[in-house]
């Protein structure tokens, strides 16, 4: 049988009305965000549905909305095709979509996961309020060509690359003052776009430092089992089942680079993966699926 993966989406694929026909027509997402309320002391699903959408973007409620909300389409994908649940080789997920894949390969529960979950999206914003930071993607440059200008750009701050997302396609994150001249700089050198991201501040940047400690707390609280199928880290592009180093890379992962492009071309070049799955809110997945390996096939179970 061809190999298939799961793939989980990140923070930015959120918007509001997601998970409200899930949650109409299929008990089983219901059940979820009515879990998720009792668990957060707020109704998830109500922010989902009706937003607005400041508070949905809110890195706070970002978080806990698409990890559920992709847990809630994963139920759709076991009533319809279970077959496909049941035989899926492999998972990843998109920074917090890495969370959403450890649940689905049972090696955290979903309160558990849930929790953690908040406890990133809270120590996240907080790391982020201490310190003006923000994001930018740029479009159309090279890798080589990005990390010049970061370099030309970092002058006394933070800045580097945050998500090798796929050609073309890169994320930097730093300071504010930082940004705003790698986004000069960018435009100067030919960028086809450089775009401000709607976040709270610098991810995947030692601005999240606090935040580690954070983490690191949480996680030593948290029974992690052996996955039932191999995770693929961001942090590394590899797979890992391992409790310990699973631990260790979910910190790691905080303040390090998501190596997202590598990630895909690994599962198809070394793993040999011949489809895809993106389950969650959006088809950011898959578009930048596309932009890695144009034929290969990627099937959408959104929320």
């Amino acid at each position: 049988m061809p190999k298939t993966a799961f793939l989980f989406p990140g923070q930015g694929a959120q918007t509001v009305g997601m998970g409200a026909d899930l949650a109409a027509s299929l008990p089983q997402a219901q059940a979820l965000y009515d879990r998720a309320a009792d668990i957060l002391g707020y109704d998830l699903l109500g922010v989902c549905k009706d937003g607005p959408a400041e508070k949905l973007n809110s890195t706070v409620y970002s978080q806990p909305a698409l990890f559920v909300s992709s847990l809630a389409a994963l139920e759709l994908l076991k009533q319809d095709h279970g077959e496909v649940v049941a035989n899926c080789d492999i998972t990843a997920g998109l920074s917090l979509g890495e969370y959403t894949a450890l649940v689905f390969a049972e090696a955290i529960e979903f309160e558990a996961g849930l929790r953690l979950v908040q406890t990133r999206g809270q120590a996240m914003q907080d790391a982020a309020d201490a310190v003006p930071s923000g994001m930018l993607s740029v479009l159309g440059l090279e890798r080589d060509q990005v990390e010049a200008l970061c370099e030309e750009a970092r002058g006394d701050d933070v800045l580097q690359l945050a998500n090798l997302l796929c050609p073309g396609n890169i994320v930097v994150s730093g300071s504010q003052a930082a940004c705003e001249r790698m986004a000069d700089l960018a435009q100067a050198a030919g960028a086809m776009k450089v775009i401000p991201l709607a976040v709270a501040g610098a991810f995947h940047t030692p601005i999240m430092q606090d935040a580690v400690q954070r983490l690191t707390a949480a996680l030593a609280q948290v029974k992690i089992q052996q996955p039932r199928i191999p995770i693929v880290s961001n942090v590394d592009a590899r797979p890992h089942r391992s409790a310990d180093e699973i631990r260790a890379l979910l910190v790691s992962q905080v303040v390090q680079p998501v190596l997202w492009e590598e990630s895909m071309r690994w599962l198809i070049d070394d793993f040999g993966i011949k489809g895809f799955y993106e389950i969650g809110p959006g088809r950011v997945l898959r578009g930048l699926l596309k932009r890695i390996a144009r034929k290969m096939p990627c099937e959408t179970v959104t929320a």
